[in-house]
């Protein structure tokens, strides 16, 4: 069984679409088409029920998807340990990053890395922190270097690197900025510019807010720390920014409350053993911890 038509197939299977699984993949859409029909004819049944513009998974597809995972995963392994018994720290490092982190913090790491590594191929992709921990559980990155979850899946190891220390803030017009002694139960009468509630962010916040029985009203949505960083600096709200990404365009307001420190950190599938391209880096991110390479500025 190929293991190009697998990839093919997971790879539609996951995305749910046979165009977007030909961009995943750098291919063209009819080459994913002939490699699925190849498979097909070889297992001599059909994999997607393909109503209209929409796919789906055959029974057969059900069942094959489990193991091509599982055999995709074992042969990456394979290649990963035979390239890492000559010794030598090359071949492909692929990593996760969240915009912020990816902007923010890994710029040094990543030039000096590649100056000392230059054989190496870096395969840099940004995502929320959230779905790169589903990619690093799904065996598609070798680490992911994102906000920390409130929760550890125990499927994962996990590295604290830095702490972001949070801050609410607003543009200096806001009602709030010359407001002293505010309290949480002050801003839930503002709306706020916040991430997504499934994010990590916006969950520690909500958890701040319970502590005091104060209600945060999220009036607009953004996973993008410098978007939200926009809409804040123009008075559409007041929102939580990190220390590192603040300037003249926004104020820290005074807020009585405890530090707000959101954990940042590298993960990875311990069930999967790092090439020597991760490990070195993973050992670069370590040897910096607690005193990180300066900020890089946009």
């Amino acid at each position: 069984m190929d293991t190009q038509h697998l990839q093919a197939f997971v790879a539609i299977a996951e995305t749910g679409s046979f165009s977007a699984a030909a961009e995943r993949l750098h291919l063209t859409q009819p080459a994913i088409s002939k490699r699925i029909a190849l498979l097909e004819e070889q297992l001599k049944s059909p994999l997607f029920d393909r109503i209209g513009r929409q796919i789906a998974l055959t029974q057969a597809g059900q069942v094959l998807l489990s193991k091509a995972i599982l055999i995709l995963s074992e042969v990456t392994a394979a290649q990963r340990a035979i390239a890492d018994l000559k010794g030598e720290v090359e071949g492909k490092l692929s990593i996760a990053t969240s915009h912020h982190v990816g902007l923010h913090y890994l710029p040094p790491f990543l030039r000096e890395f590649s100056t000392q590594f230059p054989q190496v191929k870096l395969d840099l992709h940004f995502l929320d922190s959230e779905q790169a921990y589903y990619e690093i559980l799904q065996g598609r990155f070798d680490l992911a270097i994102i906000t920390l979850a409130l929760e550890q899946d125990s499927r994962l190891k996990s590295h604290n690197l830095w702490h972001d220390q949070l801050h609410f803030v607003a543009a200096p017009t806001h009602p709030l900025a010359a407001q002293q002694n505010l309290q949480l139960a002050d801003l839930s009468r503002h709306p706020a510019v916040m991430p997504d509630t499934n994010t990590y962010t916006t969950q520690l916040i909500s958890k701040l807010f319970e502590t005091q029985a104060a209600t945060l009203d999220i009036g607009m949505v953004s996973n993008h720390l410098d978007t939200i960083k926009m809409l804040l600096s123009i008075g559409l709200g007041w929102g939580v920014l990190p220390k590192r990404i603040l300037d003249s365009e926004l104020v820290i307001l005074n807020v009585a409350h405890e530090p707000i420190m959101r954990p940042l950190g590298c993960i990875h599938h311990s069930q999967r053993s790092l090439n020597n391209a991760a490990s070195m880096f993973l050992q670069l991110l370590q040897r910096d911890q607690h005193q990180p390479l300066p900020p890089t500025h946009q």
